[in-house]
């Protein structure tokens, strides 16, 4: 799943060398996909009103339909 919104996130932005992706697993079924990019490409990740963030979201829930697991994608600065 983390090769998957690196790959994503990397296509969209100027700096992709930036671009930090980290797993965190809250419990035994949520696990927590940490977003880290540069300040210049924040807007180019969310978005017009986060479609883009939506979209990647959407993606990640539609990818992971055949895990047992609920994956969540976060944006941090």
């Amino acid at each position: 799943m983390l090769e998957l919104v690196e790959f994503i996130v990397k296509s969209l932005v100027d700096n992709p060398d930036a671009v930090v992706v980290e797993q965190k697993e809250t419990d035994d079924e949520t696990v927590t996909i940490e977003l880290h990019v540069a300040q210049d490409d924040m807007g180019k990740v969310i978005g017009k009103q986060g479609r883009i963030a939506k979209a990647i979201r959407t993606v990640v829930r539609a990818a992971s339909s055949k895990e047992d697991k609920k994956y969540m994608v976060e944006i941090a600065e």
